[in-house]
């Protein structure tokens, strides 16, 4: 019984046991599934703050720290967290906002009206055209861009073309007859530039020298300003310029030899204009243009004179003429020997044994008045003008300078005897290339005076000798406002007593005097356009460089 009742209590308690254990395992899983809700941390006391101020500085210096080195895991530990922004709840939005939010929510954009086919065809083609015109603004600016190179290269091989064709020529002139150091002379003053030099006897005719044969004998250029002193003859022997120099019938004051002296092209337009075309090829022919001067040399060219021009140009650029060097040494030699014409001659001393005489080719037959009259200008041109920088005034020079286009480039020239008051020699200078200039002609003739110097002799008590100080012009010529130095084709340049000259316009009076009512006579012609843009040539005027002998390879 005592087994019995022990063996029952086991079980019981094992029992019990079992019971008190499932209800403990059901309590625990229960608290785990529903995890009871945090309470705010407690709110840290004065005491606790006031400690822990140290701690809070110490963590601001790490994190700074931390916060420089990238990748560090205590920037992001001691960073402050951002608060988040508060959302808001649905009670604090009025009925309002919901409905001005749904109304948005609910609303659709508005659609852009849909073009038509046609609006939408035009739009391309617009777009098409302002395309093409793009693409067409670009060609043409290329164009023009290789067009400029192109022209550039063009000037510069025909500027070397023209002094390759100087150098070849001059090595193959005869220089059998002439003087050898005046030869060498003008070779020299010529040096790298295209052109001619003639230095003539003016009394004989005896050619001293002729460098670049081909160009003074063969060739023809325009004359340029030169052709001035045929207008000044002619206006004088017609009446169209005034005892007093003066150009008949015209309100401006300038005298003719302040414009033969500063190459005034207006003045000698109005006398042209007064003498006309046929009269002015008329004294051309008789003052040795337009004929051969009959050289003894083959192949000689008379030139151009033009007939049926009545372009006011004709009279003061020299439009459609074309002389050459040997005419214009003939022509400045008969205004300076009374009317004598001299014929060019080269000694041959192989076969003309005989002294070289004087063979005149007859007289100019005009009055001494009307020949003369163009002597002072000359002079002044040397002295105070156009040619005055590069030539020695005590030489007793005069001349006339030329500068225009012909052929395609510059032309400089420049017409000369010395002295004046008994002539010994002609100088003619011709110069081709787009840098050329009459001033720049005079001043190779200047240098092949300076090797004659020693041979020229002038007599004291001439006229011309006692002249102390060049003429200025009055106070009639300053106010007529057309003063114009020797660069013509409207290229002005300053004027004299340093004033800068006005346009010249012919027909125009002086300010002062009311304007008549006379037709303009100033015309552009197709000789007078350029072909190539200019190229500027710089000048040397370092004169050991000048003197230096030049090599002619043969």
């Amino acid at each position: 019984m005592k087994l019995m009742c022990s063996v029952n209590r086991l079980i019981c308690l094992s029992i019990f046991l079992g019971l008190s254990i499932a209800a403990v395992s059901s309590n625990a899983s229960a608290q785990t599934r529903k995890a009871p809700a945090k309470k705010p941390a407690a709110k840290k006391t004065e005491t606790q703050k006031g400690g822990t101020k140290a701690k809070v500085a110490q963590n601001k210096k790490a994190s700074t720290k931390s916060a420089a080195k990238p990748g560090s895991k205590t920037t992001a530990k001691n960073q402050p967290k951002k608060k988040a922004p508060a959302k808001k709840t649905t009670a604090s939005k009025s009925p309002t906002a919901k409905s001005s939010t749904t109304a948005k929510k609910g609303a659709k954009p508005k659609a852009e009206p849909k073009k038509s086919l046609a609006e939408r065809r035009a739009e391309a083609a617009r777009k098409k055209k302002e395309e093409a015109r793009r693409q067409a603004a670009l060609a043409e600016q290329r164009r023009r861009e290789q067009a400029a190179r192109e022209a550039r290269a063009r000037a510069l091989a025909f500027e070397r073309g023209l002094r390759t064709e100087t150098v070849q020529n001059i090595a193959k002139d005869i220089t059998a007859g002439e003087d050898l150091d005046v030869r060498r002379a003008a070779v020299n003053a010529l040096g790298s530039r295209a052109g001619t030099v003639v230095v003539m006897e003016a009394k004989t005719g005896k050619l001293l020298t002729v460098v670049n044969q081909d160009w003074a004998i063969r060739n023809s250029f325009k004359p340029c300003s030169t052709i001035k002193l045929v207008t000044g003859v002619a206006g004088l022997n017609e009446n169209a310029i005034t005892e007093d120099g003066a150009v008949a019938g015209s309100p401006s004051g300038m005298k003719l030899d302040y414009a033969l002296a500063k190459s005034n092209n207006g003045y000698f337009q109005r006398v042209g204009a007064n003498v006309g075309n046929e009269k002015m090829i008329q004294y051309a022919r008789e003052l040795g243009l337009g004929v051969k001067t009959g050289i003894n040399a083959e192949g000689e060219t008379p030139g151009k004179l033009p007939f049926g021009n009545n372009n006011a140009r004709i009279y003061s650029h020299g439009d459609d003429f074309e002389v050459t060097p040997l005419q214009l040494a003939v022509m400045v030699s008969a205004l300076s020997n009374g009317g004598k014409k001299v014929i060019p001659q080269i000694a041959r001393p192989k076969v003309e044994k005989t002294s070289m005489r004087e063979m005149p080719s007859g007289r100019v037959r005009l009055p001494a008045e009307a020949i003369e009259g163009v002597l002072p200008g000359m002079v002044g041109a040397a002295e105070y003008g156009t040619a005055s920088r590069g030539v020695d005034k005590t030489l007793g020079i005069a001349g006339k300078t030329g500068s225009c286009i012909g052929k395609g480039s510059w032309v400089g020239l420049f017409a000369s005897v010395a002295p004046i008051e008994d002539p010994m020699y002609s100088v003619v200078v011709i110069t081709r290339g787009q840098g050329e200039r009459g001033r720049y002609a005079a001043a190779i003739a200047g240098q092949v005076y300076q090797a004659l110097s020693r041979k020229i002799t002038r007599d004291p008590s001439s006229t011309w000798a006692k002249r102390s100080a060049p003429a200025r012009p009055d106070a009639a010529e300053t106010a007529a406002g057309t003063v114009a130095d020797e660069e013509e084709d409207d290229e002005a340049v300053a004027g004299a007593e340093g004033q800068s000259p006005e346009p010249i316009i012919v027909g125009q009076p002086a300010p002062s005097v009311p304007k008549p009512a006379v037709k303009k006579l100033i015309q552009k012609t197709n000789s007078s356009t350029p072909k190539f843009p200019p190229v500027v040539i710089t000048y040397d005027k370092d004169p050991a460089k000048a003197k230096r002998p030049r090599v002619v390879k043969n």
